[in-house]
Formats: C-alpha cells, sequence, structure tokens
C-alpha cells in the first residue's frame, strides 16, 4: 500500500530489526556517528549502478531498542512507532531529506503524516 502512494508499486525494499549495538555499528561504518539511532537507510537508486535493478528501492534498518524507548517516551504502541519509522526511512530511499534546511523537512513531514494518515485508515 505504502509504495502503491509513492507510486512504486514495483518497487523493492528490505527491512532489518536490530539491536542498539548493531545500529550503533551500521552508524558507524556508514555515517560516521558512534551512537544509536532509530532508523538509517541505504537508498539503492543512488550512484553508477542503479540501472541493475530498477525496482529495488534499497533497506531500512530499524533499531527495535530505540523504537521502544521512543514509543514509551511518545506515550503510543511500539507499533505505532516502526510504523513511523518504517515511513520515515522509506521516504529516504526516495530522496526525501529532513536533515536538509528549509521545505525538504516539511515536505518530509507531510508525506509521512499522509501515509501515516493512509496506513490509519484516514482516521
Amino acid at each position: 500500500m505504502l509504495l502503491n502512494a509513492l507510486g512504486c508499486p514495483d518497487g523493492e525494499l528490505s527491512i532489518l530489526i536490530v539491536d542498539d549495538s548493531q545500529i550503533i555499528k551500521l552508524n558507524k561504518e556508514y555515517l560516521n556517528r558512534d551512537k544509536a539511532t532509530n532508523v538509517i537507510a541505504f537508498p539503492m537508486r543512488e550512484g553508477e549502478f542503479t540501472d541493475i535493478s530498477p525496482n529495488l528501492l534499497g533497506d531500512v534498518v530499524i533499531s527495535a531498542d530505540t523504537a521502544e524507548r521512543e514509543a514509551l517516551i511518545g506515550g503510543i504502541t511500539m507499533e505505532e512507532r516502526f510504523t513511523q519509522l518504517m515511513v520515515h526511512g522509506i521516504l529516504h530511499l526516495l530522496g526525501y531529506d529532513h536533515e536538509r534546511e528549509g521545505s525538504d523537512a516539511n515536505k518530509m513531514e507531510e508525506k509521512a503524516s499522509e501515509l501515516l494518515q493512509l496506513l490509519d485508515g484516514g482516521k
């Protein structure tokens, strides 16, 4: 449903659920950040070999430990937080970026909100 809503009905991605120690290793190795994070996206639509498998969007890695802590802090269920992080990661795979200043962050937030409402049945 998400990929259809994003105009990628044939898109493929993997979702990996890890603990904090595993995501720290990935964060340090690939992003030079020596700390736990909630989600990391590894897009496969960037670089010189994107034409090999154009439907392959990439990988989304979610830390269950961090997601659980954030759910408790936010007063939501683990499932809700996991869904938020999954949507966030998928948007990164499609080129959305909240780390740049200005409207990019707003566009990403608006799209995430739209997708979460879609998943929630429009409530």
